[in-house]
């Protein structure tokens, strides 16, 4: 639920303004054509609520999908 995913993404960034900013960012910068908005947010707070380790990990892998995606 998008509740959860909120809760985990407050507890690495507390000030829920500047998380609410970054995840509209992130949004609008990763959200892909015929896909849902709801979709690409729900993503965006995955990332945020992910350790820093963890983080890199997942936007190199879909760095790496997005460019298969596009050959």
């Amino acid at each position: 639920m998008r509740s959860e995913l909120i809760f985990e993404a407050l507890a690495r960034e507390p000030n829920r303004y500047l998380l609410c900013r970054l995840v509209a960012k992130g949004t609008r910068s990763l959200h892909r054509p015929n896909t849902r908005v709801q979709d690409t947010t729900n993503e965006m707070l995955e990332i945020f609520s992910v350790s820093v380790a963890t983080r890199k990990t997942l936007v190199i892998g879909k760095a790496v999908e997005l460019n298969r995606r596009a050959a």
